[in-house]
Formats: structure tokens, C-alpha cells, sequence
């Protein structure tokens, strides 16, 4: 049985499937067969890539061998999506991963079922949510990337506004935000950092209007966008610390730069779906994740920040304790961003994606 993975930005599983319907029905056939093996299937829906997601699926699975893991990689906000239409029928068993306000929608709507971790008293107050009904396992900076065989760390931008300089006009690479929990929270930010300094929202889609001009392209999802930056198709990007990390540690000419004024930290959370088919399963892989040997692992192989604050310095790996050194964290009203980020995306959407040019 192969993993399900993404393909063309859309998942698949066997080539030629592409429409949601056929990755459904392809779900459960693979459901079907792996109940027939005796193994409890666990099914995942997470935007945190192959990297992450394999190293769990092997690791979790040499633990609990009586639990097969199958996880989907998509969006965030595509997670969301398809756990509210599969309401009726749950298909998925945990969500690993996004940024608490999309959590806070799925919370709204009834999506998700309660579930205290033992880690969970290790993770700071604002990083629960209520009841417990999602629980960050890390904390994910966005970052400003750039393509290190064409710039050296001194000629990148060192903050937001630099992005918006003359120089990097047509050198600019996003991922699509409307399918991004990373994007909309740096997109947010520009939003709210507008409401705080003049009380109304018009000056944060004036800076997006200007970013939107000096962007060469949206692309559809993460694997293009590093693509694209390493072959130069774009020399700078907004995106997220670990997959630049990840990156750079495979040799890929990839960079970052922590913002100096600030810069969003997602709470990267992680639930138990409602109506989850095999909750047992489902806990103990919550379990794992926030344990010490799953924090430690992350940090170590996939360059994840752990959102437990009791683990000792000294068993850390040095990327964490630099970047919590030079990292200034963005004063973020997430629950503003989690009612109101949805109109905010769908006035960008219309109102000035692609004429940021025309201005």
C-alpha cells in the first residue's frame, strides 16, 4: 500500500486520482486492507510534510506496532476544509498541525473532541485551547527566505518592509495564502498591525497591495515554492522556519532571516477529530508527539521547534537555542485573526491579489 502524498498540489494516491471523491474512496479501500492485516489504521490529515510525517509514521509505528499510520499532506487551511465536510462521516483520526486560529474554527464548529495529553501542562497556558480541544505540540516562526548561491545573509531582507523595496520587485515567490495557515498569519499580521496603529484595516492592505507588487508568483504549494527559490525563479520568499531548515540541511541553497521588528510564532497545534474512528489510537499518537522523545526527535531531525518549555537546554539542538535568542515574537491577536481572518483573506483575494502591478 503506498502513503498518500501530494500531487499536482492536490492529493493522490494512485496516479490519475485527483479529484477529492476518488481520494476518498481511495481512503477507504486503504482503510479496508489494513484492517484485514489486524493493525488499527490511523489516518492523519496534517500540513507538515513528508519529512515530519514519514519520521512519525516510522518512529510511532516501531512503538506501537499494532497501529498502521496513513496520513494526508495538505494546506492547513485544507485540513480544516475537509474535516467540516467529512463531518457527517468522520474519515480522519487526528490533525497534526496548523495554526491555532484555524484549531479556533474547527472549536467553533464543533469539530473536535477534548483530550488532555500528559504533556500538556508543559506547553504554555495560551497554547491550549479550551477544554483542551487542541494543544500546541510546536511553535513555527515565519521567516523571511531568500536563495543563498545569489545572496549573501547581509544583502537579504532583514525585516517586512525591506521586502517591499525597489530591488526585489519581480523577485518575490509566495505560496498561494488562501490554502496556508503560514501565509494568512503573516498576511493577519499586516492586518492587525494596521488596526493597532490607526484602528482601521486600510494601511495593512496597502502593504499587501505593495507586496502583491512585488510578487513574481503564488504557487500552489511548498514543494514548488522551494523549487522555484533554488532555481532562482525567484530569489526571496515568506514561508515558514522548518521547511527552510529541512531544505538547507539536504544542501539546497536556502537561507532565512528572522524579521527584527517581529514575526508571527504559529502555535502549531494538534487534535483528536471528532467522531474519530479509532480514538485509542489517536491519543497515544497525541501522546507521542508531545512526549520528550517525540519533541526532541522533531527538533533534532526536522528542525521543529518544541512548544514544551520544560525540556533542559543542554539536550536541545543549537538551531533551537539560536533562533530563540535572535527571535522577536510578533504580538498576534489570534482570536481576532481566527473571526475575522476569513473576510480579510476573501477581500485580498478579490480586491488585490494580481493589481498590486497597476499601481
Amino acid at each position: 500500500m503506498r502513503r498518500f502524498r501530494r500531487v499536482g498540489g492536490r492529493l493522490g494516491g494512485w496516479a490519475g486520482w485527483r479529484s477529492a471523491r476518488h481520494v476518498a474512496v481511495a481512503a477507504g479501500l486503504v482503510l479496508s486492507a489494513c484492517q484485514r492485516d489486524g493493525r488499527t489504521p490511523l489516518v492523519i490529515y496534517s500540513p507538515h510534510g513528508r519529512d515530519l510525517l514519514a519520521l512519525a509514521e516510522r518512529t510511532f509505528e516501531a512503538q506501537r506496532p499494532d497501529i498502521d499510520v496513513r496520513w494526508l499532506d495538505m494546506g492547513s487551511q485544507d485540513v480544516l476544509d475537509r474535516i467540516r465536510s467529512e463531518r457527517a462521516n468522520p474519515q480522519a483520526d487526528v490533525w497534526f498541525g496548523g495554526p491555532a486560529m484555524l484549531f479556533q474554527r474547527a472549536v467553533a464548529d464543533s469539530l473536535l473532541t477534548p483530550f488532555t495529553p500528559s504533556w500538556a501542562e508543559h506547553v504554555p497556558a495560551r497554547s491550549r485551547g479550551p477544554n483542551d480541544l487542541y494543544v500546541a505540540a510546536y511553535e513555527t516562526p515565519a521567516v523571511i527566505a531568500y536563495n543563498t548561491a545569489a545572496l549573501a545573509p547581509e544583502q537579504a531582507p532583514q525585516d517586512w518592509e525591506e521586502v517591499l523595496t525597489p530591488r526585489w520587485r519581480g523577485q518575490v515567490v509566495i505560496r498561494d495564502p488562501l490554502a496556508s495557515g503560514t501565509m494568512r498569519a503573516i498576511f493577519g499580521m499586516a492586518v492587525l498591525r494596521s488596526l493597532r496603529q490607526t484602528g482601521d484595516t486600510a494601511a495593512g492592505f496597502v502593504w499587501l497591495r505593495r507586496l502583491d507588487g512585488q510578487t513574481r508568483e503564488y504557487v500552489l504549494n511548498p514543494a514548488l515554492l522551494h523549487q522555484k527559490l533554488i532555481r532562482q525563479e525567484g530569489l526571496i520568499s515568506l514561508w515558514d522556519l522548518p521547511d527552510i531548515l529541512i531544505e538547507s540541511s539536504k544542501g539546497q541553497p536556502l537561507g532565512f532571516t528572522l524579521p527584527t521588528s517581529g514575526t508571527p510564532v504559529i502555535e502549531d497545534a494538534i487534535a483528536l477529530v471528532r467522531g474519530t474512528p479509532h480514538p485509542e489510537a489517536a491519543r497515544a499518537f497525541i501522546e507521542w508527539v508531545g512526549s520528550v522523545a517525540g519533541q526532541l526527535l522533531a527538533a533534532r531531525e526536522v528542525y521543529r521547534l518544541p512548544a514544551r518549555q520544560d525540556l533542559p537546554a543542554d539536550s536541545l539542538p543549537d538551531w533551537v537555542r539560536e533562533v530563540r535568542a535572535r527571535l522577536v515574537v510578533e504580538p498576534m491577536e489570534w482570536d481576532r485573526l481566527a473571526t475575522d481572518g476569513n473576510a480579510w483573506m476573501a477581500y485580498w483575494d478579490r480586491n488585490v491579489r494580481g493589481r498590486g502591478a497597476r499601481r
